[in-house]
């Protein structure tokens, strides 16, 4: 065991190593937010264009982390998370371990269904194998493992632990109603998001990608609590077709993803050569085939990709690393 924790923690170093390290040095630094950002008209352009033929609703939130430079096409409108709450609900964990309230070190049950409902209306869910808190969240962030998830979710204390931590941080359109097991018993519903919207479980783009900046800037969470989540979502396993797919060989991702009946999403940060960091999320909805979706989430991410990679007369503004 110990030798599993040393190893997490080397992950965790090295993972925010290559997501924090030092940006190029500007003149005229200064602090800067979403709010400010500016629009890159050309660039929404050419995603409107991608999601021109996508039969459903996408939303889109693409924004430079330390820059006013940003993108969206329905980016306040709400969509399903699916398994991209899993990133609130980790750093949720992960602020409990850095106020000395949790640990990383504790283990807990998976939670697996039993697919039975409770008078509560919750899927009835069993004890499973018992796992550190850091091993938990390695399997949710990195395999989206739903059992691994519940665990701490209810190590939290629930949906609404997660909620008061995201109000906390300033994080509003994004909200968590139900564990992963009542998620999925309610998905076999087959209802379709682009024809209804359900608020529960829902983000809108920009509030997801305002969470991955306050992430990535340090704004939440302590540098060591950052490296185990943006490491863990570093090493993603699911969505290779998805966010990673067309970046060029050897591109810095940092990504979670998300599947319903009819929903796909990832969403992540991208680090560019230069050493800027691109927060993105894309929400698609519809019936199309899982497939289409996870293209159409590609094509984004590279147009997002080349559009900053290329931008030669862009001067972007910084802010001081935390």
């Amino acid at each position: 065991m110990l030798g599993l924790k040393h190893r997490f923690a080397s992950l965790a170093v090295a993972a925010l190593a290559a997501f924090a390290a030092p940006l190029p040095a500007q003149t005229h630094a200064q602090e800067t937010n979403f709010a400010s950002a500016s629009l890159d008209r050309a660039l929404e352009g050419q995603l409107r264009s991608i999601v021109a033929n996508a039969r459903g609703r996408v939303g889109i939130y693409a924004a430079e982390v330390d820059g006013p430079r940003q993108a969206m096409i329905n980016a306040e409108h709400a969509f399903p998370m699916a398994s991209t709450v899993k990133v609130a609900i980790a750093a949720t964990y992960l602020q409990g371990v850095d106020e000395g309230r949790l640990r990383l070190d504790t283990a807990y049950p998976m939670l697996v269904s039993t697919g039975k409902t409770g008078a509560d209306g919750r899927v009835i869910v069993r004890q499973g194998m018992a796992l550190s808190a850091q091993s938990l969240i390695e399997l949710m962030m990195t395999k989206s493992d739903n059992h691994a998830t519940d665990a701490i979710l209810n190590a939290v204390g629930g949906p609404s632990a997660v909620n008061r931590w995201l109000r906390t941080a300033g994080i509003t359109g994004l909200r968590v109603d139900r564990d992963i097991a009542t998620l999925l018993r309610d998905d076999m519903a087959r209802n379709d998001p682009s024809l209804g919207i359900d608020k529960r479980d829902s983000s809108t783009p920009a509030a997801m990608v305002r969470l991955l900046g306050a992430l990535d800037r340090g704004d939440v969470l302590s540098p060591q609590s950052r490296g185990v989540l943006l490491g863990a979502m570093s090493r993603c396993l699911t969505g290779k077709t998805r966010i990673p797919a067309l970046l060029p060989a050897g591109t810095l991702v940092a990504h979670k993803t998300g599947t319903l009946w009819s929903q796909t999403s990832d969403v992540g940060i991208i680090r560019m050569p230069d050493g800027r960091k691109v927060a993105l999320a894309v929400f698609v909805t519809g019936q199309e085939p899982h497939a289409a979706q996870a293209s159409v989430i590609a094509q984004v991410a590279r147009a997002v990709y080349d559009s900053y990679a290329q931008s030669s007369s862009y001067q972007p503004v910084y802010t001081a690393r935390r």
